[in-house]
């Protein structure tokens, strides 16, 4: 396994009368001889300072080569062997992101960092930026706001490992279609038009320079392809992060984020589709929702005899809000309980003192105000409860799609891989009791974190994995929802707890209405 970026031990003759060959020519040739007889080009801006870095020291020392899709590239010299060879593997996420810093030539992860995404003062979602782009200098403001966050990511990497920003030596970068357009300041005012045309979805590597990235100036910037508008590199990234593209039983992969983008397949096949089921989960609809961090609800218990409420937050900390996970619990518990019925709505014989009313809408809640930290009480109201019926009718739906395009049924699948925050917070029981997943062994699900970062990191590690991720995202076959006539049929099913044919959930208690 060889990194996007490798150090080479180099020492050739000494120049003399009898050898009058250039000094880097010189170098270039003795590189030849180690890289299977492929000559390294040296570009424009690098041409002197390695010429000067090997002559002063005296032709021996240590080169370093980037290996790009058309060849390898000389970049540097060095006198003796670093110690370390920083890079940084980045996840682009609309609304956070996060960043590795990684040794090339150990695989050891420095340090990790996150940061909110600058844009979102431009528009909380994707749409919003698509439209503020463009209009007058819009795209220009949010591409400079992401290489922003960008840098000062870098920055804080950088202070973390005592590493500095300037030694980075290559990043690679993973995000939906429409960050990466803003990262790259293309116009991504076809993608969400139809039909559905990105500008790009396989740039190819680019100096950090050219984009005014606090990085080494000749480091390379690695962006993992889209497949289209709707199906970004992240995937692809997700795809690398749990070896589906690798595997010989069939395993589907499940991230939630923005929107609910599904992979299923193997080695042999891959198809996937993606769908509005993420931002209730998210804590974009409901009023007390919140991403996954400090002081958010992330579990709950209720216990159905007596209706007493346990929940754990996020670092221990006073809640200030409820995420998608604890989301997902409290409702499961609330119908488990009976204080909801099969449609997700209240029912205020069972609910005693915890139901309100706040402004025109009846609310639960969940911790009272002298618990919190803000002294507000964290409450999740009778719309909000409709929102999360319907993303939860919607992940279902998107799963169903899918699986029935390939005739097959959710026992059929080794494995289901739940990317994100939603895959590590997520309770798998409490989500299938929903009706959101289906009623599979728990053991069918598994974890894997945030493999956009993960799949980030590979491409920094393995220099092979750049032509893999543009063979996955060639060999994917794409089902567009929008016009699925099958999704809107089962969406309409899927809008009761856990589902209109309960017998499709059969280790889920089923409720007559009183």
């Amino acid at each position: 396994m060889q990194a996007c970026v490798t150090l080479y031990q180099v020492e050739t003759d000494i120049p003399s009368l009898h050898d009058n060959r250039g000094d880097l020519d010189r170098l270039r040739k003795a590189l030849a001889m180690k890289l299977s007889g492929r000559t390294p080009v040296v570009p424009f801006q690098q041409l002197a300072h390695v010429a000067e870095k090997f002559r002063e020291s005296g032709f021996k020392g240590t080169a370093v080569i980037n290996h790009l899709p058309h060849g390898p590239e000389l970049i540097d010299f060095f006198p003796t062997h670093p110690n370390v060879l920083p890079g940084m593997a980045l996840d682009l996420g609309t609304t956070h992101l996060e960043a590795s810093l990684i040794d090339l030539i150990t695989g050891k992860v420095l340090a990790t960092a996150n940061r909110p995404n600058s844009q979102l003062v431009h528009g909380a979602d994707i749409l919003e930026r698509i439209h503020f782009a463009t209009k007058n200098d819009g795209l220009d403001v949010l591409h400079q706001a992401v290489i922003q966050s960008i840098n000062d990511l870098t920055a804080q990497l950088g202070k973390t490992a005592s590493v500095s920003p300037a030694k980075i030596r290559a990043l690679s970068v993973s995000g939906n279609t429409t960050m990466i357009h803003l990262f790259l300041k293309l116009n991504p005012y076809h993608i969400c038009r139809e039909p559905y045309i990105p500008m790009a979805n396989a740039p190819d590597p680019c100096p950090a320079y050219e984009l005014g990235l606090d990085i080494h100036p000749a480091a390379r910037v690695w962006i993992l392809p889209n497949v289209g508008s709707y199906f970004g590199g992240d995937l692809i990234s997700g795809i690398l992060a749990c070896d589906l593209d690798r595997k010989e039983e069939i395993c589907m992969l499940i991230d939630v984020g923005t929107n609910a983008e599904v992979v299923m397949g193997n080695s042999e096949w891959l198809i996937a589709c993606a769908g509005a089921a993420g931002p209730a989960l998210e804590g974009g609809v409901a009023q007390m929702g919140m991403r996954a961090g400090k002081g958010a609800i992330e579990h709950i218990k209720i216990d159905p005899e007596t209706g007493s409420i346990k929940y754990t937050t996020i670092d221990n900390t006073p809640p200030m809000g409820i995420c998608g996970s604890g989301i997902i619990d409290l409702v499961a518990g609330l119908y488990l309980s009976r204080m909801i019925d099969i449609r997700g709505k209240f029912r205020p014989n069972r609910m005693g003192d915890r139901l309100i009313r706040d402004k025109e809408s009846p609310a639960f809640v969940v911790a009272p105000a002298e618990e919190t930290v803000n002294n507000t009480p964290v409450i999740i109201s009778q719309i909000d409860l409709d929102a999360l019926i319907r993303s939860k009718a919607a992940m279902y739906s998107i799963l169903t799609t899918l699986i029935n395009q390939v005739s097959m049924k959710f026992e059929d699948l080794e494995n289901i891989f739940v990317a994100g925050a939603f895959g590590r917070h997520i309770d798998p029981r409490q989500a299938v009791v929903l009706g959101m997943l289906p009623d599979l062994p728990l053991q069918t699900y598994v974890p894997i974190g945030n493999s956009s970062l993960k799949g980030a990191r590979k491409i920094l590690l393995d220099a092979s994995t750049w032509d893999r991720c543009h063979k996955i995202a060639k060999k994917i076959t794409y089902i567009e929802l929008n016009v699925n006539q099958e999704f809107m049929i089962r969406f309409s099913g899927s809008r009761f707890i856990p589902h209109t044919d309960h017998t499709l959930f059969p280790s889920v208690p089923f409720f007559s209405e009183d």
